[in-house]
């Protein structure tokens, strides 16, 4: 082979340090684009979530009350759903086929019953995971 010819694949072999810069350069305009819409999605979507698992513990807690003709007590609160009461001889449950879990944040849902708006009152306080708030803030409430 020729000798020239080597020498020149050598020297077209990889990128120089402007080129890698350029490519680098574009990757984080393009992130800095996409990444808020998708973090925006994140925090909506963790909502839906939460209101989501609100709906399944109401369906468990009517089924609840179809049994025992009364949802659970706040002191038994969520619990009841997965294990007996005591004193419940119509208990059929689980009610849930999973352990409570907790809202999308990592708080625990808060369960009343009786509740100041319906039989039972069940919420998700949000990021914040305290009362009121906006945005991803803002609570997830049962009777809404």
């Amino acid at each position: 082979m020729d000798r020239s010819f080597i020498r020149s694949l050598e020297r077209d072999s990889g990128f120089t340090l402007i080129e890698l810069l350029v490519v680098v350069i574009i990757i984080g305009l393009l992130a800095s684009l996409v990444a808020p819409k998708f973090f925006g999605k994140l925090g909506t979507s963790r909502q839906k979530t939460a209101k989501a698992q609100i709906e399944l513990f109401g369906a468990a807690l009517d089924e609840f009350r179809l049994d025992n003709s009364r949802y659970p007590s706040t002191e038994e609160g969520l619990l009841a759903l997965r294990e007996k009461p005591e004193g419940l001889e119509n208990w059929a449950g689980p009610y849930l086929p999973k352990a409570i879990p907790r809202d999308p944040w990592g708080h625990e849902y808060v369960y009343s019953s009786p509740g100041e708006h319906y039989d039972y009152d069940l919420i998700s306080y949000g990021r914040d995971g305290e009362a009121g708030g906006e945005g991803e803030d803002s609570d997830i409430l049962s009777w809404e």
